[in-house]
């Protein structure tokens, strides 16, 4: 398979996890009848914003590689670690599990990680833009676990 080919399929590929995940979020809007009671509600809530406009700004990112863009690969690269801690940290706070401050500690660093490198381009690139002013949102939540 040729790398244009490859891109092409990862970019369905990752359109359609978009498509699934806005589709998934609109039926848990509906229907999420215990995260009111949930002490993580906020938390919950930043970290699946996160969730969406990560996933938009990395198959943004990775149209402009497949472009030949070199210069949004560490962007790539930090919010696809976002994307696999706030996964993770939305599924532990929506279990209110006991380890999610501890948890969160984490997030915060990677949140801020991932903010520092998609505000170099977001004067560019919209996508950059929402997924650093998201990651700002749960950078906040986050330190409120620990204060």
């Amino acid at each position: 398979m040729e790398r244009r080919d490859a891109l092409k399929t990862f970019g369905a590929a990752m359109a359609a996890a978009i498509s699934g995940t806005a589709l998934a979020g609109e039926h848990d809007h509906h229907h999420d009848h215990g995260a009111m009671g949930n002490p993580y509600a906020a938390l919950i809530a930043s970290s699946g914003d996160c969730l969406k406009t990560g996933e938009a700004c990395l198959a943004h990112c990775l149209v402009l590689l497949g472009k030949g863009d070199k210069e949004m690969a560490a962007c790539a690269q930090s919010v696809n670690e976002l994307l696999a801690v706030c996964g993770a940290l939305g599924r532990l706070a929506g279990q209110n599990a006991k380890r999610t401050a501890a948890f969160a500690k984490v997030a915060a660093e990677v949140c801020a990680d991932c903010e520092k490198e998609c505000r170099k381009h977001e004067k560019k690139h919209a996508e950059c833009k929402a997924c650093a002013d998201s990651c700002a949102a749960c950078l906040k939540e986050c330190k409120k676990l620990s204060a």
